[in-house]
């Protein structure tokens, strides 16, 4: 497949308050939102087809970038593989009951089917998605593990989620606050994925249209996403879209750093027809621990260690005064926990497991701002100070550094 001749497009877009802080929020999200961080501006340069595979017509990054605004699939069905690589250290299996949650575990009085819980679970490793849809009021999303499956069914009026390996089923209603809003937060399709990136504009981004390809079996366009500044740990982001829908088929977010893609969501089937009504249809089985959500919300798993005790009491109040510092790809949040550095002595061992491994995970840094240690990820880095401010963002860690020592 041949490449597009393509110019480099930037454009400075609005830049009205509110909207302007949403999307400077949105890259840093984490740990699954945050990889809506490729954000990007387009032009109007054209992108020229030169030759590739399939053979499409020429199209503008400008264009392609409306096409995908202006997508209204309302059916589909298809499998869909993502895989996701943070780079997360090896805890002995601890990061996997952090990612789940609490509630998963045995003696916990969450549901084991609590979508809030299960797809969390997306954030690592490889899987594999059964999705449907027919218009807003009817979506099916299952999630195959081995020989069992989990599935959040959305129809009408009713969200169930049910685990099949404990039989376990969770019910709330499509009105529901708290619980019910969180579950649309989790992207899972290639399309849930390209929206977050689409958020976050600035004219800190190229942008062009890099060929053509095959993604289950339709023909689509690529447009690749790159940083102009330098100190982000994102090197780009590459959506297929549909050449006929305008539906983003496959994204893939790759590192600065080089290796494997840190995230890789893309269709291996799919169909635009209508999918059978029976398709969102759900009975609780017989014998089936059924959970509503009211009684989920009312009996939520106790805080996660790194929440508890006096630093994780003075960290709720401390978030309210989140701030963003820094522009485009280098943008940094920042608090204040009020002098609460990384715990020791008996604050560390109200952390249990995890609070052995913080010494061995961090990079001990200095600067004007004193000292600090820095957690790192293939994509989000962290600097926690000695005098308890947090500073964090998908940027290196000298960036970090650099914002600590901006912000003294």
């Amino acid at each position: 497949m041949a490449p597009y001749a393509s110019d480099d497009t930037t454009t400075t877009g609005d830049a009205d308050g509110p909207r302007t802080g949403r999307r400077r929020a949105a890259r840093y999200v984490v740990p699954v939102a945050v990889m809506g961080v490729a954000a990007a501006t387009i032009g109007l340069v054209p992108a020229l087809a030169d030759s590739g595979d399939p053979d499409l017509p020429e199209i503008t990054a400008q264009q392609l970038i409306e096409k995908i605004a202006k997508s209204d699939v309302q059916q589909l069905s298809g499998t869909v593989k993502i895989s996701t690589d943070l780079g997360l250290p090896d805890l002995g299996g601890l990061e996997s009951g952090l990612l789940s949650g609490a509630g998963r575990q045995d003696g916990g009085s969450g549901s084991s089917a609590d979508p809030s819980a299960r797809l969390t679970e997306l954030a690592n490793g490889t899987h594999t998605l059964r999705v449907a849809a027919d218009g807003p009021d009817r979506q099916k999303l299952s999630l195959l593990e081995n020989a069992a499956e989990y599935s959040l069914i959305h129809n009408g009026k009713d969200v169930w989620g049910y685990d099949s390996e404990s039989n376990e089923v969770y019910h709330s209603t499509a009105g529901d606050t708290d619980r019910g809003q969180r579950e649309d937060e989790v992207p899972a399709t290639p399309k849930e994925f390209a929206e977050q990136a689409l958020k976050a504009v600035d004219d800190t981004t190229s942008v062009t249209v890099d060929g053509t390809a095959q993604v289950a079996g339709r023909d689509a366009y690529k447009l690749l996403i790159k940083p102009k500044q330098s100190g982000s740990t994102v090197g780009a982001v590459s959506v297929a879209v549909d050449a006929k829908t305008g539906m983003p088929l496959k994204f893939t977010l790759t590192p600065a750093s080089g290796g494997a893609a840190v995230v890789d969501a893309g269709f291996t089937k799919v169909s635009f027809a209508r999918p059978a009504a029976s398709t969102f249809d759900f009975t609780p089985p017989k014998g089936a621990k059924v959970t509503e959500g009211e009684e989920a919300a009312g009996h939520a798993p106790e805080a996660a260690p790194e929440l508890k005790g006096k630093a994780g009491k003075e960290l709720g109040k401390e978030l309210d005064g989140l701030k963003v510092i820094g522009e485009g790809w280098n943008t940094v949040a920042t608090f204040d926990t009020g002098g609460q550095g990384l715990p020791t002595g008996s604050e560390a061992g109200e952390l249990g497991a995890f609070g052995g491994f913080l010494d061995s995970l961090g990079d001990k840094v200095n600067g004007r701002f004193g000292s600090g240690t820095v957690f790192t990820t293939r994509l989000v880095n962290a600097l926690i100070t000695d005098d308890g401010k947090v500073y964090a963002g998908a940027v290196t860690k000298d960036a970090l550094v650099k914002a600590a020592n901006a912000g003294r």
